[in-house]
């Protein structure tokens, strides 16, 4: 059936684009279900290649946006996508191929495989924090899959946003990959119609109204949200490695990362310890005082004065409650500038230990039971990312057994996003459903169960019943006990 979605009087001009798009990109959808991987593969080659000619002008969008470090930009926007793009290329024949399903016992006499269709029309909404990175990411697996895609990055980077769509615009045709600019009333549009997948990447919040409009057209979703994740360093640690590991995972793009963590429970034997390694992988990394962190080349800023505001409000509610400031501190709202702090003594009441931080603020709590810890992250929803940093078997063992997270680390930090073999993906609060690799080439595909019967087996049990149709399903019964 036609889902086309007729115009209505006095819709206004961005509505009226993003309808007709949607439209336009119907019977596209249609012709791409039969597209070869050689088709598909050209296409990913050809966004491959331009994001690594063009990575200087990505580079200069993400300085303008936030003051995002060249190198930081290439190690987290444009090469996690080469990556994807490149692993799509080399398997996306093998995952194209249907896959044969093996016959069980009522089943004989007939083959049966799974067939990957792709899904449609489908839409990506990426966050501001990683523009490039979340929707071309999203972008490679649709395309691998053989669907039409709408983009709709974030208005709160907007020259990293105007360098994706003269991207965009130069690389597709409107009827396979379109970009939408604007604000939420942009989304709002796209999200009232009836696509075939949507793929988001921000926060829970949003990610419960995406869900919910979904809903409406029963559509399916993979939801990459986010959370408090945890980090855990037991007495066993490598102290000195934890410190570096953990700071670059936490203060990459200013803290601003759904997988970086959120806050540090350090066993109360090694904390002292801990506190002083970071303090020195603070000062050689970014300098000493906050004049130095200021002109450091290698720290970005907060994307706007409204969210260094809300960091600086749980920073200062933190404080107000009795928190202790052992690095850092600095703040200044005008300058969407806060310098990477390290915070302890947190009383349970302070809005920094319910709320996700997304910011250059790393809370250290001090524990002296892993079970304590263990039944505090229990207490709580479901993070993206758990990182454990311990040379213990027993506690590495008790963690994993005891705890559930999206992604999970253990001495190392961030990484599971480039690990390009595993899905990544949250649970419940902190997202629905994986991307990346083969996992994101099935997110944007239907699995089509197919059955081919060569002996028509079942005509035994068409009525009229017979007594050997009896004898036949009362010796199926019985063998049904021997099994397993």
């Amino acid at each position: 059936m036609n889902t086309a979605v007729s115009y209505l009087p006095g819709m206004n001009a961005q509505d009226a684009e993003i309808r007709r798009i949607f439209d336009l990109q119907w019977k596209t959808a249609l012709r791409l279900r039969s597209s070869t991987a050689d088709e598909r593969i050209a296409k990913i080659r050809k966004l491959r290649d331009t994001l690594l000619a063009r990575s200087e002008e990505i580079q200069e969008a993400g300085f303008k946006d936030f003051r995002k470090p060249p190198v930081e930009v290439d190690l987290t926007e444009v090469l996690p996508v080469v990556v994807e793009a490149n692993d799509a290329m080399r398997h996306l024949k093998k995952w194209m191929k249907p896959k044969g399903a093996r016959p069980t016992p009522l089943m004989l006499g007939t083959q049966a495989w799974v067939q990957y269709e792709p899904k449609g029309r489908c839409l990506i909404i990426s966050p501001w924090n990683y523009p490039v990175n979340l929707s071309f990411g999203p972008l490679v697996s649709a395309i691998a899959a053989g669907n039409t895609a709408i983009i709709k990055p974030s208005e709160m980077t907007p020259h990293l946003s105007a360098v994706m769509v003269k991207l965009v615009r130069e690389l597709f045709s409107e009827d396979e990959v379109a970009i939408f600019e604007g604000d939420a009333s942009a989304s709002t549009s796209l999200l009232s119609l009836p696509f075939d997948h949507i793929f988001f990447t921000g926060s829970p919040a949003i990610g419960k109204v995406v869900m919910a409009a979904a809903a409406k057209h029963l559509t399916s979703v993979t939801l990459e949200l986010g959370g408090k994740s945890p980090t855990i360093i037991d007495q066993s640690a490598d102290l000195a490695l934890a410190a570096r590991n953990i700071l670059w995972g936490k203060f990459t793009n200013n803290g601003q990362t759904c997988i970086a963590p959120d806050h540090v429970f350090v066993h109360e034997s090694v904390k002292g310890e801990f506190v002083n390694e970071c303090k020195a992988v603070l000062a050689n990394a970014y300098g000493t005082t906050t004049e130095e962190q200021k002109r450091s080349p290698y720290l970005a800023r907060v994307v706007n004065q409204r969210h260094t505001q809300r960091i600086g409000g749980l920073l200062e509610d933190a404080k107000q409650r009795g928190a202790r400031v052992l690095a850092g501190g600095a703040v200044s709202e005008q300058e969407c500038f806060i310098a990477p702090t390290l915070i302890d003594n947190i009383p349970a009441d302070a809005k920094i230990q319910s709320e996700e931080i997304f910011g250059p603020l790393l809370p250290i709590i001090e524990y002296r039971d892993l079970d304590q810890v263990i039944g505090q992250i229990n207490d709580n929803p479901k993070p993206l990312a758990l990182y454990l940093w311990s040379k213990d078997k027993a506690n590495i063992d008790r963690v994993l057994k005891n705890t559930t997270a999206g992604g999970t680390c253990i001495n190392h930090t961030v990484v599971q996003f480039l690990h390009g073999n595993l899905p990544f993906g949250g649970v419940n609060n902190s997202g629905i459903g994986n991307g990346h690799g083969l996992y994101g080439f099935k997110a944007f595909s239907h699995e089509r169960a197919v059955v081919r019967t060569r002996i028509m087996g079942a005509k035994l049990f068409f009525p009229p019943f017979t007594p050997f149709t009896l004898k036949v399903i009362g010796l199926i019964k019985k063998l049904a006990k021997l099994i397993a």
